[in-house]
């Protein structure tokens, strides 16, 4: 007797969004006081906590393949560490290294990491307690995907999208006489313009247990966290609106946060004279942005299908082009660096760590993860342009699409093309040349296509 072809149809269609079995934990990653923190040029110690920091991770096993997704609340994370954690994780779960995503939300109250940079020695990642935490922190991102992967149970996703448009802020402007700035000031009267869009969407992808418990809300949204400030211990806003979420879903819910692109963008509203620093602010943000999460709930669809899959590939950038005259000024300013200007060391530091490539290219990774033919994630190794980022959503193929910035290492900023001839402060700083943050976007494309058509289902031809 034969099948017929839509009966043949039903059982090449990869398991149903019920197969889908989750897992998720916790786990505090806080400094020793004294730390070094992250964020700015210059040194300053941890002098307590304000709220605590967590390597957050999310597994997800369909039956056949298991990915992890984590998001560490630190400025960013060196490839280095990402290698060492993934290592470790595969060693003690079994999930591949390349199946595993690592971001960091970009908060800037939190541990410098030792990056290999010239600037280790400036902001204290080449310090003792620097150097203690960059080897402890692979074994407690490890530990984090470890534990999560112990308590896989059955589960249900769905999806959907909220839109927030008077949270995050384009910083760079066209100025009245001609020129870039760069966070010109509140009420500026020489400030013209925003030169470029934000990325207002607000991804939400939930899931909750099959007796209907909430277990995990992952966000995506696009704007820096560098708002509280100080020298405490903080998550910045994303902590804030982790705990706005828990006090609605319940304190089992994790809340997972991956920073969209936002390498220029923050919360900075030039035109309301409001502060805009603090902890007050964190929160205002935090809520406004869960409230933003909690209207989506209400728009949630089930994933159809449930079937993960994983692709990734490396990216040769080319290096930003200096002088051996650039380098010796640059060695110049690190012997006065006291007396330094801010844009003096961000040229200096950025020269140096480019000269010390000797002409190697800087290579990236780049990766996407998918859920059947609905959901799509995408990490991009730096502080990404927006403009790059929705280049990427405007033509993916998946119905929603996450891009987790500063993912699997950072190499610093990711301007477009167009910005470079603008200048200013992102430019300046950019180790890699123009034309790299698009090399990005063509491999993350190339990936989401072709991992779009190994969800779709093959149907038989003939008897």
């Amino acid at each position: 007797m034969k099948l017929s072809a839509a009966f043949l149809l039903l059982c090449l269609i990869p398991s149903a969004a019920a197969d889908l079995r989750t897992g998720t934990a916790t786990v505090n990653i806080n400094p020793a006081t004294g730390t070094p923190l992250a964020g700015y040029y210059r040194q300053r110690g941890a002098e307590g906590v304000l709220d605590d920091l967590y390597a957050k991770a999310a597994v997800l096993d369909d039956g056949k393949t298991k990915v992890a997704l984590v998001a560490c609340d630190l400025i960013s994370l060196p490839r280095h560490t990402v290698l060492e954690a993934r290592k470790l994780i595969e060693q003690q779960t079994g999930i591949p290294g390349g199946n595993v995503m690592i971001s960091a939300t970009h908060q800037h109250t939190g541990p410098v990491i030792a990056r290999e940079s010239a600037r280790d020695d400036l902001d204290g990642g080449s310090s003792a307690l620097g150097k203690a935490y960059t080897d402890d922190l692979p074994k407690l991102i490890a530990k984090c995907v470890a534990d999560a992967n112990s308590k896989l149970a059955p589960t249900r996703a769905s999806y959907a999208r909220e839109f927030e448009h008077r949270l995050a802020f384009n910083r760079r402007f066209w100025m009245k006489d001609g020129t870039v700035g760069w966070n010109p000031g509140k009420l500026n009267p020489n400030s013209l313009r925003p030169i470029g869009p934000i990325d207002p969407e607000v991804g939400v992808v939930y899931f909750e247990t099959s007796d209907q418990k909430p277990l995990l809300t992952y966000v995506n949204f696009a704007m820096h966290p560098d708002t509280t400030g100080g020298a405490r211990i903080s998550a910045d806003y994303p902590g804030a609106l982790s705990r706005g979420l828990a006090n609605y879903k319940g304190p089992d819910m994790l809340t997972l946060f991956a920073n969209g692109t936002c390498g220029n963008l923050n919360h900075v509203n030039v035109n309301w004279a409001g502060r805009q620093q603090g902890t007050n602010e964190a929160n205002r943000l935090g809520t406004i942005l869960a409230g933003a999460v909690m209207k989506a709930y209400m728009d949630l669809k089930p994933v159809s299908n449930s079937t993960v899959r994983v692709r990734s590939e490396l990216v040769q950038l080319p290096l930003a082009k200096i002088t051996d005259a650039d380098v010796m000024e640059a060695q110049s300013v690190v012997k006065r660096m006291a007396e330094a200007k801010f844009m003096e060391l961000v040229k200096a530091f950025k020269v140096l760590d480019v000269a010390a490539r000797q002409g190697k290219p800087i290579e990236v990774e780049v990766q996407v993860m998918a859920m059947g033919d609905e959901l799509a994630w995408v990490s991009l190794p730096g502080e990404i342009f927006v403009e790059l980022g929705l280049n990427i959503k405007a033509v993916s193929p998946f119905k929603q699409t996450h891009i987790a910035e500063l993912a699997n290492g950072s190499i610093g900023y990711i301007p477009n093309r167009s910005a470079y001839a603008e200048g200013n402060y992102e430019v300046v700083s950019a180790r890699c040349d123009e034309g790299s943050g698009e090399l990005l976007v063509t491999a993350a494309v190339r990936m989401l296509n072709e991992i779009f058509q190994e969800a779709k289902p093959t149907i038989p031809h003939g008897n």
